[in-house]
């Protein structure tokens, strides 16, 4: 019961912390939206680097860009309290159960873990050098929200026993 319960709380903690991003992100909509803007723009890479004809310019692909984030988070806040919750009602069920309940958990985990490592890790740092920047880097951050990410699901992922505490 233990294990499963830090299992479940965990999840509740992930999506508590998208909660907490999507609010940011809408509520302080330019300032995260100039990260966004300015990792496109490749502004602040080194100068004159050859990598620059990736840059995109359009302001209106940059809102588009930072809209379909947003989206994914909201998706994977939604996929994580479901999950939570599933988890939550599956606490004292069968091992067989419980781990069929996991579903969603891992849905949103995954969907989490792919956008840290496609949008900021993969198309920002290497498509559009964020790696560069010293003021536009977010890749400590999305490298640390991956490993925790990372981290949970494979503890989710292990499968509970009839014998677990």
């Amino acid at each position: 019961m233990t294990v499963r319960l830090s299992k479940c709380l965990l999840l509740f903690a992930i999506g508590f912390f998208y909660l907490l991003v999507i609010f940011n992100n809408i509520s302080d909509y330019n300032s995260n939206y100039q990260f966004v803007h300015h990792v496109l723009m490749m502004d602040s890479t080194f100068p004159g680097n050859a990598g620059m004809w990736r840059a995109i310019n359009s302001t209106t692909v940059h809102h588009a860009f930072y809209a379909t984030i947003i989206c994914w988070e909201v998706l994977t806040t939604i996929l994580c309290f479901v999950g939570a919750f599933r988890l939550a009602q599956n606490l004292r069920s069968s091992a067989s159960s419980y781990n069929a309940a996991k579903r969603f958990a891992i849905i949103a985990l995954t969907l989490s873990l792919l956008m840290w490592f496609i949008a900021f890790l993969s198309l920002g740092a290497e498509w559009f050098l964020m790696w560069q920047s010293k003021t536009w880097n977010g890749q400590e951050a999305a490298a640390r929200m991956f490993n925790i990410v990372g981290i949970v699901l494979i503890y989710l992922a292990m499968p509970d026993t009839e014998s677990q505490p």
